[in-house]
């Protein structure tokens, strides 16, 4: 077998050089928006005061899931403050929600068009396995030659990367959804994207969220290997102690990326199951509307028995 050698390297390379060389425009663009959307967001994440920044995490998490949740975010982002990582959070923040965002403008309609053709479910399967088994760091080499340093290949990265759960929990959710309640939907002379809206994407929203949630984690897990690319924020953090084996660094860094991914695994559960949000503030309100709505009900009943009573 001396000699054999099928040269797969040499044709990415080529393809590589290629999009530079050809498609320079299409990255330029790319870079220009995506490095736009994420440094803004960075900027208004830190412009305004950390402490009212907190509030407004806790009010959410409040309003989405539970109060407990809002005194874990004030706990988390305090300490996040405590160990002067702040301005680095928010910078990781926003590459992770920039990240999240382009995602599942690709993730879901793909995913839908996966359940909806079997064919495209066929051809998209091994790209999605090869997508999801890669190694991260591969990635950075393609894309930082494309995108230079900084905050533009970390958010590539990062969608290539965490693209793969969304699609397949997408599929799976519209797959999954009743055959029996889409053919009544069908008998009652709904089109297919009446279908979709209003049967489909509802009833699969759990398995839908479920994915999102997935992707942000992976988007997260990607903090580092963005760090790698020149992506400011905690995985340049963690990059820069790894480089210096400074292990108080590592630590406040990898604290930060571990709050910011459990706040945001809690808000996208919550999300994804309201039902399960009893204590959350809406929740709350629900139950109330409920109630009076109730009380309302069982009044007009007994006002016309009090009326024949007479």
């Amino acid at each position: 077998m001396d000699g054999f050698r099928i040269p797969i390297g040499q044709w990415g390379k080529f393809v590589v050089d290629w999009i530079r060389d050809n498609l320079d425009w299409l990255t330029d663009g790319i870079s220009t928006g995506v490095g736009f959307l994420a440094g803004g967001l960075a900027d208004i994440l830190n412009a305004a005061p950390a402490p009212i920044m907190i509030v407004l995490f806790a009010l959410i998490a409040w309003l989405v899931r539970s109060w407990q949740l809002a005194l874990g975010t004030v706990v988390m982002f305090t300490i996040i403050i405590g160990v002067d990582q702040w301005h680095t959070a928010m910078q990781t923040l926003s590459l992770v929600l920039i990240a999240t965002l382009v995602t599942v403008v690709i993730a879901v309609p793909l995913g839908i068009w996966a359940a909806r053709n079997n064919t495209v479910s066929t051809v998209i399967k091994p790209v999605l396995d090869l997508m999801q088994t890669m190694p991260s760091l591969v990635y950075l080499i393609p894309v930082i030659i494309f995108f230079s340093l900084g905050f533009v290949p970390g958010v590539i990265a990062t969608v290539i990367f965490s693209l793969p759960p969304g699609v397949r929990l997408t599929e799976l959710g519209i797959r999954g959804v009743d055959t029996e309640t889409v053919e009544a939907g069908h008998a009652f002379g709904a089109k297919p994207g009446q279908i979709l809206r209003g049967i489909q994407l509802p009833l699969a929203m759990p398995t839908i969220m479920a994915g999102i949630n997935q992707v942000i984690m992976l988007a997260l897990s990607m903090a580092v290997i963005a760090g790698m690319a020149g992506a400011p924020g905690l995985g340049k953090e963690v990059v820069s102690a790894l480089s210096t084996i400074n292990v108080a660094q590592g630590i406040e860094a990898g604290l930060g990326v571990v709050f910011i991914a459990v706040y945001l695994d809690r808000i996208t559960a919550a999300l994804g199951a309201p039902a399960n949000s009893r204590h959350s503030l809406l929740g709350i309100l629900q139950r109330r509307r409920e109630e009076a709505r109730r009380a309302s009900v069982a009044a007009s009943a007994q006002a016309p028995d009090s009326v024949a009573a007479h």
